[in-house]
């Protein structure tokens, strides 16, 4: 008796007559673990399955699904619907046919799902503070996931604190914001200046002022934001916008500063919000950097603070001032009803 590649047995011509029962009965347990065996509900295949072992699949009648079982616990893998949170919403509409329900987190909480499925996320990570150089934004991750079923914990994270931007430590980093196993990181702050010290983030901060040289801006995670800006050295000294969910931030050049890197607009709340941009560079004399969706504008004086919910990046400060602090994040979870 011989086996396929893939491990399925077959009787071959040198075989003997008796040979061919046990190669039968090979095939069919084979066939019992790689088939899509259906079952008229869950009791029935546990009955028939009472020892199941990883990447064994059926189908059950009553739900028209498919299940695996990843060693642990049969996990469904075709056939999901939407899923279901037993919350209260925070409102519902209709687009395109389909009726929606959302529910927006502005702080930290638990989501209550008691149907498995398909759901759209937004998690955005807290923005960080600025120095001189503006804050980045926190990380943003918007996609269509799968919901198991249970109590899912969802924190929201907070922005970071805007620094003293004469020397010294850049802009605070931002929290990161997660809901399951989906996460969105906290901002870059801002660098300080003549300290090459932006940081890397979500997206990343902007680098700072410098009196002499350049510095290099704070990077971003992958997938996630954008690099802040770079200072391209020029009396009175510009900084670099911090980073957004989607644009690198602004050099700082001639005597401007660069702008905070644009935001993301989504409407999973029916209306066009736009969130998660960087804040704009500080100035010592020029021109400060502008912000960008919910970030804060930089200044000559004290940076101004990122929008409240928005993940976006705190503006930086004048010389010797603060910078602004950065938003803290938020997380949106809407299903079809």
């Amino acid at each position: 008796m011989a086996v396929t590649p893939v491990g399925n047995p077959y009787v071959e011509s040198s075989d003997l007559v008796a040979n061919y029962p046990g190669a039968s009965e090979a095939l069919a347990e084979r066939i019992d673990i790689v088939g899509v065996n259906p079952f008229a509900n869950a009791a029935a295949r546990d009955a028939a399955i009472p020892s199941p072992v990883q990447g064994q699949m059926c189908s059950l009648n009553d739900d028209n699904k498919g299940y695996r079982y990843d060693g642990s616990a049969w996990k469904v893998f075709s056939g999901a619907g939407a899923a279901n949170f037993t919350n209260t919403a925070t409102g519902t509409y209709t687009d395109g046919g389909i009726s929606y329900k959302f529910i927006t987190f502005t702080g930290s909480g638990d989501l209550i799902v008691d149907q498995a499925g398909f759901a759209d996320i937004l998690v955005i990570g807290g923005g960080a503070g600025a120095a001189s150089g503006g804050g980045g934004a926190g990380g943003y991750f918007d996609s269509q996931v799968y919901l198991q079923q249970g109590t899912l914990i969802a924190v929201v994270g907070a922005g970071g604190a805007g620094l003293a931007s004469q020397g010294g430590a850049p802009g605070a980093a931002g929290i990161g914001s997660y809901l399951t196993i989906y996460l969105a990181s906290g901002g870059g702050g801002g660098g300080s200046n003549n300290v090459n010290n932006a940081q890397a983030g979500g997206s990343g901060g902007g680098s700072p002022r410098a009196s002499t040289g350049t510095y290099s801006s704070g990077a971003a995670i992958a997938n996630q934001g954008f690099a802040g800006g770079n200072n391209l050295l020029a009396h009175p000294f510009p900084s670099g916008g911090g980073g957004g969910s989607s644009a690198v931030g602004s050099n700082g050049v001639s005597n401007v500063s660069g702008a905070g890197g644009a935001g993301t607009s989504s409407s999973i709340t029916n209306i066009a919000v736009g969130r998660a941009g960087g804040g704009g560079g500080g100035a010592e004399g020029g021109t400060p950097g502008s912000a960008s969706a919910g970030g804060g504008a930089g200044n000559t004086g004290t940076g101004f603070n990122a929008t409240s919910n928005t993940g976006g990046g705190g503006g930086g400060g004048g010389n010797g001032v603060y910078g602004g602090n950065g938003g803290s994040g938020i997380i949106i979870v809407r299903v079809a009803i």
